[in-house]
């Protein structure tokens, strides 16, 4: 008969003994029954063998999800070109610490201390002068540049790239790429742009680069196309937002024979001429098209931007002009509220007031100064103008694109914006308080390493539906509870796991 193990509880403390049955020699069924120690998280220790006591209790669990995305996308070897082992794992145990809880780096090397890392990887330099050093070296270089290539090659990415940027603001005064500029985050603070290409299909950051606070985005794209045709790119669709439209921006990608998406802004005279005529007919029941079970209305269009034309489709959606209204109307009512709240104090300047605190509705409103108060009323022209774009959006395109494809590759273009979310909120990379550009440089190749990390984790929740149940902190602190026990004779024992952690790895393909 097989032996089992039998859990017995004395004074409120668990014991395990293995207990085997067997028949004497009058056939009765006997049990032996032998003692194997105090039950810590699941693992027999004998309290008086100071042997079997653990020597070292880590943090373990956590690490399998995302050393298995390092395995897949042959991060450590892709790195191990452009670094030495010791450094490769220090820039590893650097961007895991910011996927699992974000940290100053001078408190990695104490937290790496209480982790299986230290066992795999002993002894990596993570003091603060240490880190510093490295970060700085790697900013010297272009590192950053020849990484990308390396990852490019290996995933041999979708055919459709989206391409976006950011800006990351500083309190440094020490770094010489920070610039006063358009701030994204409204934060008034010197700051660095930060460009960024993601290959949807594999919902990973490929490449990125960095410009002065005070470039625009417009002035970007010209760059990045060269940059992406010398990593081997040559054949993809090239998706972004408004804001790096220009002619010049057009011409040099058509020029290039590029392939593109790009929403047409508004302030441009053909289109919003365009828009007008549109407006009249775009509802005719010949146009109405089914996107995703939803009815919209489509239709083809021509503009002329500089010394070319562009094809592209006009796109109504009756259900998001319904919610854009609703939500501006609402904006304009609070700020026109909170405007007559305020009582003007003489040394404010009431154009200035306004300005603060209606921002971009200013145009929206009319006020005048009465007895320290606003008194505010509605632009009702200006109002109507903005109301009657609503729902209405073109897309303009270079290439060969039905509507449907051509919107559905333009929202891909969520995804980058939430990698800089993830950036700037998960990772925390805002804002930055170092003091050189070089290690600035390299703090942002940490954060491009941990924004791959998190992004990948984040589209396998998505495939195997883990992500109905947890968010990314919630999982990775479901798996923290798995701890490994070294023992003095080197022997590794993982704690028991429990249902919702096999449950998870199971999902993630880690546990048979």
């Amino acid at each position: 008969m097989k032996p089992f193990t039998r859990v017995k509880v004395i004074k409120g403390q668990e014991y395990l003994y293995e207990v085997t049955p067997y028949r004497d020699k009058d056939n009765k069924l006997r049990q032996k029954v032998k003692y194997l120690g105090k039950n810590v998280n699941g693992v027999a220790v004998r309290v008086r063998s100071q042997q079997l006591l653990p020597k070292r209790v880590l943090s373990y669990g956590e690490f399998l999800p995302l050393k298995q995305i390092i395995q897949d996308l042959q991060l450590e070897p892709y790195l191990a070109k452009l670094f030495t082992p010791t450094q490769t794992w220090s820039l590893l145990t650097m961007a895991m610490s910011q996927v699992i809880r974000p940290r100053a780096l001078s408190h990695i090397k104490s937290w790496y201390e209480g982790t299986v890392l230290s066992e795999d990887h002993r002894d990596l330099p993570l003091s603060s002068q240490s880190i510093s050093n490295l970060l700085s070296t790697i900013g010297e270089t272009t590192v950053h540049h020849e990484f990308a290539r390396e990852l490019i090659q290996l995933t041999n990415p979708h055919r459709t790239l989206v391409y976006d940027i950011t800006s990351l603001s500083s309190y440094s005064e020490l770094i010489n790429i920070l610039e006063y500029g358009y701030n994204r985050d409204h934060l008034d603070l010197p700051q660095i742009n930060l460009a960024m290409i993601v290959d949807p299909g594999k919902g990973i950051p490929l490449m990125y680069d960095v410009y002065p606070g005070s470039i625009v985005d417009v002035s970007t794209v010209k760059n990045t196309i060269a940059k992406i045709q010398s990593q081997g790119i040559k054949d993809c669709t090239l998706v972004m937002d408004r804001g790096f439209f220009s002619t010049v921006n057009v011409e040099e990608l058509i020029e290039n024979d590029y392939s593109f998406i790009i929403p047409a802004p508004l302030s441009i005279k053909s289109v919003k001429q365009t828009i007008s005529s549109v407006h009249a007919t775009i509802e005719d029941p010949n146009n109405l098209k089914l996107y995703q079970d939803e009815p919209i209305f489509v239709m083809p269009v021509a503009l002329v931007i500089g010394s070319v034309t562009l094809q592209g489709y006009a796109y109504y959606d009756q259900r998001r002009e319904q919610d854009e209204r609703h939500q501006f109307y609402r904006r304009v009512h609070d700020i026109a509220e909170k405007l007559r709240r305020i009582t003007l104090r003489p040394w404010l300047n009431p154009a200035d007031v306004v300005k603060e605190t209606a921002k971009s509705y200013t145009p929206y409103l009319e006020w005048t100064v009465k007895e320290n108060s606003f008194e505010v009323s509605i632009r009702k022209n200006a109002v109507s103008q903005r109301v009657n774009r609503m729902g209405l959006f073109i897309l303009l395109y270079q290439g060969t694109f039905e509507w449907d494809e051509c919107l559905a590759l333009y929202r891909c273009k969520d995804i980058v914006e939430k990698g800089f979310s993830i950036l700037k909120n998960d990772i925390e990379a805002l804002p930055l308080n170092v003091r050189k550009d070089s290690t600035i440089a390299g703090y942002l190749f940490v954060c491009f390493l941990s924004l791959i990390l998190r992004m990948r984790l984040l589209r396998l929740l998505k495939e195997s539906e883990l992500n109905k149940k947890y968010s990314i902190e919630g999982l990775l602190t479901e798996l923290e509870k798995l701890r490994l026990m070294v023992l003095p004779d080197g022997a590794k024992i993982p704690t028991e796991m429990t249902k919702r952690q096999r449950d998870i790895l199971t999902a993630l393909g880690l546990c048979a």
